[in-house]
């Protein structure tokens, strides 16, 4: 049984739930939901399947009343124990941020941040945000959980991401996107046009190697041996006549 990984946040342990893997197997992704948060090691965010990403969004959305700790202004990777590093990136969704390991034992990010670099959640304009103003004063941040007075802030003085909502159109979007790509993945191979780019693919060749103009057989390509060798015989009858 592998040992549970701590939260990077709050040092509790972790819940370790399984996803399908791109290629082969399965990834292992750990969770916090006191926090909100996830532990990716390293590279394991870009190998869950599209219908694991999917399941990975159920999941969350199945805690996502569960009352949520705020997140600690120093992160320690639960690998090394060293201090973990704020960065930023942009996602079709907007920027997000996460915290990440320098020894490259992998990322901490919260389950918001996660959303907007998958896709379904997005981050509001600044005109929605004056809309915003006029009603609300104060929200609260989609990923550390730290009070932001709109009146004031276009983004959240604690943890510095921008006022982000779930927007009910992108989770469709990006559901239908990811449900495509899954089915896209586990389709079976057409054997018919597999055969018909195979043999394209040959007669292509076979026609390059005849335009190379090889005058000995040191210089054939050995899946080529019989059309080469009447090439050859063919020049060879024309030069001794």
């Amino acid at each position: 049984m592998n040992p549970t990984t701590p939260c990077p946040s709050c040092h509790q342990p972790m819940v370790q739930k399984t996803f399908e893997r791109q290629l082969l197997g399965e990834v292992g992704i750990d969770l916090c939901f006191a926090c909100h948060g996830i532990w990716f090691d390293e590279f394991e965010s870009v190998q869950i399947t599209p219908g694991g990403i999917i399941e990975l969004f159920k999941l969350i959305h199945q805690h996502r009343d569960d009352q949520r700790l705020p997140v600690n202004a120093v992160l320690d990777c639960p690998r090394c124990h060293e201090r973990l590093l704020h960065g930023l990136d942009l996602a079709k969704g907007g920027r997000f941020n996460y915290h990440r390991c320098l020894q490259k034992h992998g990322r901490f990010t919260t389950f918001a941040q996660f959303m907007i670099e998958k896709g379904f959640v997005r981050q509001l304009t600044a005109s929605e945000i004056n809309e915003l103003r006029k009603k609300v004063g104060v929200v609260r941040c989609t990923s550390c959980g730290a009070p932001i007075d709109i009146r004031q802030d276009n983004a959240c003085g604690h943890c510095r991401s921008p006022i982000a909502i779930l927007d009910p159109e992108a989770v469709e979007q990006a559901l239908a996107s990811y449900q495509q790509a899954e089915v896209k993945r586990t389709a079976p191979p057409d054997v018919e046009m597999l055969a018909d780019a195979i043999l394209m693919t040959e007669k292509d060749r076979l026609r390059r190697q005849r335009e190379k103009k090889a005058n000995t057989v040191d210089s054939l390509d050995i899946g080529d041996l019989l059309v080469s060798g009447v090439e050859l015989a063919w020049k060879y009858f024309r030069s001794s006549n």
